[in-house]
C-alpha cells in the first residue's frame, strides 16, 4: 500500500486590493493582509519535500525557512514589541539562523500551520494597539517606536520576502502568479 503524500492545503485566493481611499491605518493594515493573505496561496498544495527544496545553488534558501522566518517576525513584532511581552522565538531562541536553516522534512507541513495560528494571536495583539503614534509596550534596540513602523516595517517584510517564494515556486513546480 503506497504511503499518503501530506500536501499544505489549497486555499482559494479571496484576497481584495486595499482601498485607494482607505485612511492611514486602513491602509496599513489592508496591505499587510493582503501580503499575509498571499503567502498560503504561494505554498498551497506543497509537499514537505518541496516546502523545503532550495531553488538555486549555492542558496539553501526555501519555502519552509521563509515561512518559519515569517512567523517569528511576526511573534517579535507584535508580541514582543506591539504587545511588550517576553516570548521567545518558535524558531530562533537557541539559535538565531535557525528559522532559516533548521527546517525539515518532518515538521515543514507543522510549520505552516504554526504560521497561521501565530497571525491570529498577533492581529488580536495589533488590534489592542488603539493609536498608530504612541509609543508601544516594548523597545526596539532599546529605543521606542510606534504601530505604524511596525506595519510599514512588516509590509517591506513580506514584499521581500514573497518575491522569494515566488522564485522558489516556479523552481518546484512552475507556478506563478500575484
Amino acid at each position: 500500500m503506497d504511503t499518503p503524500t501530506y500536501r499544505t492545503p489549497e486555499v482559494p485566493d479571496v484576497r481584495t486590493g486595499p482601498s485607494f481611499m482607505a485612511g492611514e491605518r486602513e491602509s496599513l493594515e489592508a496591505w499587510l493582509e493582503f501580503y499575509r493573505e498571499t503567502l498560503p496561496l504561494k505554498v498551497g498544495g506543497l509537499t514537505a519535500g518541496q516546502l523545503c527544496q532550495p531553488a538555486v545553488p549555492p542558496s539553501t534558501m526555501t519555502i519552509a525557512g521563509i515561512v518559519r522566518h515569517l512567523t517569528d517576525v511576526e511573534r517579535y513584532w507584535f508580541s514582543n514589541v506591539a504587545a511588550g511581552s517576553d516570548q521567545p522565538a518558535r524558531y530562533r531562541a537557541v539559535d538565531r539562523d535557525a528559522d532559516f536553516t533548521a527546517y525539515s522534512e518532518a515538521t515543514a507541513l507543522a510549520d505552516v500551520a504554526a504560521y497561521t495560528e501565530e497571525l491570529r494571536q498577533v492581529r488580536r495583539l495589533a488590534a489592542e494597539v488603539a493609536d498608530l503614534n504612541a509609543p508601544l509596550a516594548g523597545l526596539r534596540h532599546g529605543q521606542e517606536l510606534n504601530l505604524r513602523w511596525v506595519y510599514t516595517h512588516m509590509i517591506e517584510e513580506y514584499a521581500r520576502h514573497l518575491g522569494h517564494v515566488d522564485l522558489l515556486r516556479e523552481c518546484i513546480d512552475g507556478t506563478t502568479g500575484y
